[in-house]
């Protein structure tokens, strides 16, 4: 899901959710320091939604909090998502050529301000619950929205929060009005990192096999939209919302005020994300106190992406970051289990979906009352 340019004309740094690195804004040749940094920057960026969000799913994983439920994506939905992204792309495509693309970012960015003030405000949550004084009075609140009355009564919403997450929204609402009034690129960041670990904390696969679907659906996704057409640059460049990670060539010589960004598209690090994350619960369900398949996909990402990297700047072409990711994503953890002789194991490893979960334990709780 990503197409790796350099030195292209994108204006206001647009990118598509699933296009990875492109350059910028006029004939601008920057520094080597400055594309160095700017790879470098995006590397690290990317590693830091995946690292984190990984160990926030096995959290979540065991969560009963409506809040931090995850969503569970099944072999069916996998093999449905390359066409439904497809058709997704194909239409954001039509609508920029035939409606004025001002108005549809207009709303887009409306869209994605409501959705980065709670995504951000999600994901400070654990680090507010660390630095919020132990003597600050910590009031409880909750938001229920019913339909129906007496018996036939139904719960719609049901929120509880508390004095901590109302500070995180007042902070993210901030960073919000900034991204709507500026569309400054650290602020576009601070919405796409808290967007990508988002993503990798509450998307799970249930199990491998899912994975391999999902990610091979999306490599033949990416290279058939990057090599076959012009759609996914078209709307690449014509899409304005936080949905890339940015960071400027030029920095060193204009400093906060650069313009010649390098880009790195969410669905680049969100969909090998989810993987990598899959395997790390899959480390905690061996209960060998042992994380060896979450840190060898971990290195193979970094693998990928340093090789997409290279070989854009080999070939001066764009290039489909999944081409490379995919491979090395799902090909050395494979590999591994295939020496240590756990591969079937791997296979077999299913997470249950929160109802199913649940149902267990009722089902459990009943037949030890008997």
């Amino acid at each position: 899901m990503a197409d790796v340019e350099q030195d292209a004309a994108v204006p206001d740094a647009a990118g598509n959710g699933s296009d990875a690195v492109n350059g910028s804004a006029g004939r601008f040749v920057s520094s080597p320091e400055g594309t160095a940094l700017a790879y470098g920057s995006l590397l690290l960026m990317a590693l830091l939604p995946i690292f984190f969000g990984a160990l926030r799913s096995v959290c979540c994983s065991k969560s009963k909090s409506a809040s931090d439920m995850p969503e569970t994506i099944t072999s069916r939905d996998a093999a449905r998502f390359p066409i439904i992204a497809s058709c997704t792309l194909f239409g954001l495509y039509l609508f920029f050529k035939i409606f004025s693309q001002e108005y549809i970012n207009l709303l887009l960015s409306m869209y994605f301000f409501v959705l980065g003030i709670l995504a951000l405000s999600h994901t400070m949550s654990p680090f507010m619950c660390r630095v919020f004084p132990a003597n600050w009075p910590n009031k409880q609140y909750q938001l229920l929205f019913t339909q129906g009355s007496g018996d036939g009564k139904e719960e719609i919403v049901n929120y509880e929060f508390d004095t901590k997450d109302l500070i995180c929204l007042a902070i993210s609402s901030v960073v919000g009005v900034w991204y709507v009034l500026k569309k400054h690129w650290i602020a576009n960041n601070l919405f796409g990192l808290a967007f990508a670990l988002n993503g990798v904390e509450l998307l799970h696969l249930n199990n491998v096999s899912t994975g391999c679907i999902l990610l091979g659906g999306l490599f033949v996704y990416d290279v058939f939209w990057v090599f076959g057409t012009n759609v996914m640059v078209t709307v690449a460049k014509s899409f304005e919302a936080p949905i890339k990670l940015v960071f400027p060539q030029d920095l060193l010589e204009k400093g906060l005020d650069a313009n010649n960004f390098a880009m790195l598209g969410l669905g680049d690090i969100v969909i090998p994300g989810i993987f990598i994350a899959l395997l790390l619960r899959f480390d905690v369900s061996l209960k060998k106190n042992t994380r060896t398949y979450f840190y060898t996909s971990f290195l193979a990402y970094i693998f990928g992406l340093g090789l997409t990297i290279f070989v854009m700047h080999t070939f001066k072409h764009a290039q489909p970051a999944l081409l490379y990711l995919v491979p090395a994503c799902v090909g050395f953890p494979v590999v591994l289990a295939l020496f240590k002789g756990e591969l079937t194991e791997m296979f077999r490893y299913e997470e249950s979906s929160p109802e199913e979960a649940s149902l267990k334990e009722e089902v459990t709780e009943s037949d030890k009352d008997k």
